[in-house]
């Protein structure tokens, strides 16, 4: 299942056009914790064009926004790390 949800994951996520994107699971350390049941914990490192000239907050919305319906089933926690190529 951990493998499906990163593929939709990084599916939803293509419309960003990322250069690169690492999405870890990170439900192991959530074990027993109740809403591990309904969706899984992730970490995520994503870079983007997108994000040039935008703020820490604005580029989280932006993914919030573009994982929208995904959040609501597939993902319970999601921890990001967003960054324009031109951080790197």
């Amino acid at each position: 299942m951990t493998e499906e949800r990163i593929k939709m994951i990084k599916h939803d996520l293509s419309c960003l056009e990322p250069s690169k994107i690492d999405i870890e699971d990170e439900g192991h350390l959530h074990v027993g914790h109740a809403g591990a049941k309904s969706g899984g914990h992730f970490k995520l490192y994503i870079v983007s064009k997108f994000f040039d000239n935008m703020s820490v907050i604005n580029r989280h919305k932006l993914i919030y926004k573009t994982l929208d319906k995904l959040m609501k089933t597939e993902i319970h926690a999601l921890s990001i790390t967003a960054k324009s190529p031109n951080e790197l």
